[in-house]
């Protein structure tokens, strides 16, 4: 029995200005993501990988093309119905992070969740697990401006794997980490997808491409390889390292 994609990208092309000074972003790109698995997509500076993302996400609209999300097409969605999409069903680990400057650790992770109509306790409770899982124990209480680059990127990482989202995007999600860091948060998303989530991990380290099971490259706004399904084998990082 086939499985239904949760993501899929449809012949999209996205262009910036007109004329000759127009910019192809992306050039006709079809890629689509199943339940349990992890596409990293890899490319030079400017060939199209973040705005792929934010495409993927809502965040932004295709100039032509389509994009689904669990077989819904977000062509045809008002932005109040984006945003409940992207709060029910999305997880984004930005590069700018985007946390909330008013809000401490927890309360930024929680907010999703709260949102999804979780209650205040049950909410709490998930929120100090995904804190503790990316290695923020004890931490729950303090400000954004209170916590290195490092700390602020795993609580945008703890907030987007929070709840029962079924896509999970991420930008260079281990770019402000050490190694040892970066290999536990992986590890948190390849969990993820293991779980049944779709993930897509933008990165410029094959190291970190490892972990997916597919690999798209992009250069100039077209894909070039990785349209169709192709095992990596994937890392063994021992328990210890993964604190």
């Amino acid at each position: 029995m086939l499985v239904a994609p949760v993501l899929e990208l449809r012949s999209v092309t996205r262009t910036h200005g007109s004329g000759e000074t127009m910019v192809r972003a992306l050039d006709d790109v079809s890629v689509s993501v199943s339940p349990g698995e992890l596409v990293a997509i890899m490319g030079a500076s400017g060939s199209g990988k973040s705005t792929l993302l934010a495409i993927a996400g809502g965040l932004d609209r295709p100039t032509s093309g389509d994009v689904l999300v669990e077989g819904a097409s977000l062509a045809s969605m008002s932005r109040k119905a984006l945003a409940k999409l992207r709060r029910d069903s999305v997880g984004y680990v930005f590069q700018a992070l985007n946390l909330l400057s008013s809000l401490n650790a927890i309360e930024n992770v929680m907010l999703p969740l709260e949102l999804d109509g979780v209650g205040v306790r049950a909410a709490r409770r998930e929120a100090v697990g995904a804190l503790s899982a990316v290695g923020l124990s004890g931490l729950e209480s303090r400000f954004p401006h209170e916590m290195s680059g490092g700390q602020q990127q795993r609580v945008a990482i703890a907030r987007a794997l929070v709840g029962r989202r079924r896509l999970v995007l991420a930008d260079e999600p281990t770019g402000a980490l050490d190694t040892a860091t970066g290999d536990a948060v992986l590890r948190l998303l390849r969990e993820r997808v293991n779980a049944g989530a779709a993930g897509v991990l933008v990165t410029h380290d094959p190291g970190h491409a490892r972990w997916a099971d597919r690999v798209v490259h992009l250069r100039d706004g077209r894909v070039v390889s990785g349209a169709t399904a192709v095992t990596v084998p994937m890392p063994v990082i021992p328990a210890g390292r993964a604190r």
